[in-house]
């Protein structure tokens, strides 16, 4: 290479840090959880979007903006089956994050998690080791598509920004199963987000139920002209909930949601969500080695 042509590696560091320069003024450091911090964005004037893993309670919760100033926050709402928080902030002059980027992103692009600490804004360079479809979390709820880096997060960056190589805005940088990086995307975030500033929170549907998987017995296969073996067992229940008040019993085992079959918790979440309030289903359920069906009509799940 002459002296004259420029350095490849030199002209990307500063076309990164140029890209972090740009929004770095957007993301701020959130005091929720003790002495640890970790981070959060302007998404709207006077609005902060934060991870709600990352929130230990919704009481005195400080935002810190820039290097120093110090504002009080307070809850405007949390979701965490797609781990979004949404802080309000007496603070209008700290830049929003900006509109998200309209192009797909692919797996071995490279992207920058942007999160603040006490000394300033922090950065960490990453590759998408998975680039897919939607999504539903453990806890139900929907993520409108995979965004999964090739490491893991440290605390402090939790909650803050993730852009592409040119600077747009991917989502917000979270931890998943086993500390990998994942990213909740803008579009998940501007839905969720605009919910829980209205309305401080997002509907779920309800069973009252406590749930475990179970593997059924071959011999309780046989008898029950069973298709599969495996299936949820009620294993605590809300008295008040409407899955008792049908009658639902501890120790009941779920196999059929509306004639299909349950295998897993997680397919019981799945069909728990917003959509679910007020209508009916009727689960098929084994009880002392007898099947039954019951009908139950799901409720919202009450604000804890």
């Amino acid at each position: 290479m002459s002296a004259l042509e420029p350095n490849p590696l030199s002209l990307l560091s500063t076309h990164l840090a140029n890209a972090v320069a740009a929004v770095a003024g957007s993301v701020v450091t959130v005091l929720g959880r003790g002495r640890a911090s970790s981070s959060g964005f302007v998404w709207r004037s006077g609005v902060v979007v934060t991870a709600s893993d990352a929130l230990e309670h919704d009481q005195d919760i400080v935002v810190i903006l820039g290097e120093a100033t110090r504002v009080a926050a307070t809850l405007a709402g949390r979701d965490p089956s797609t781990d979004i928080a949404v802080l309000k902030i007496d603070q209008t002059a700290t830049p929003v994050v900006a509109a998200p980027g309209s192009r797909p992103l692919r797996a071995g692009e490279l992207v920058l998690s942007i999160g603040r600490r006490s000394e300033g804004p922090i950065a960490r360079l990453g590759v998408v080791a998975v680039a897919g479809g939607p999504w539903q979390s453990l806890r139900g709820g929907r993520i409108d598509r995979t965004i999964r880096l090739d490491r893991r997060i440290h605390a402090s960056e939790e909650g803050g920004a993730l852009i592409d190589a040119d600077g747009g805005w991917i989502g917000m940088t979270v931890s998943g199963p086993r500390g990998a990086a994942l990213a909740i995307p803008a579009e998940t975030i501007e839905r969720v987000a605009a919910q829980l500033l209205a309305h401080g929170r997002i509907a779920r549907g309800y069973l009252g139920l406590g749930l475990q998987p179970v593997r059924l017995t071959d011999a309780l296969v046989r008898a029950l002209s069973l298709s599969e073996r495996r299936g949820v067992i009620v294993v605590n229940a809300d008295s008040d909930g409407p899955g008792p008040r049908a009658g639902v019993l501890i120790g009941d085992i779920i196999v059929s949601w509306n004639g299909d079959r349950v295998h897993t918790v997680r397919e019981v979440f799945r069909r728990l969500g917003p959509d679910a309030v007020g209508s009916e289903v009727i689960l098929g359920i084994i009880r002392g080695g007898e099947p039954r069906t019951l009908t139950i009509k799901i409720t919202e799940r009450p604000a804890r």
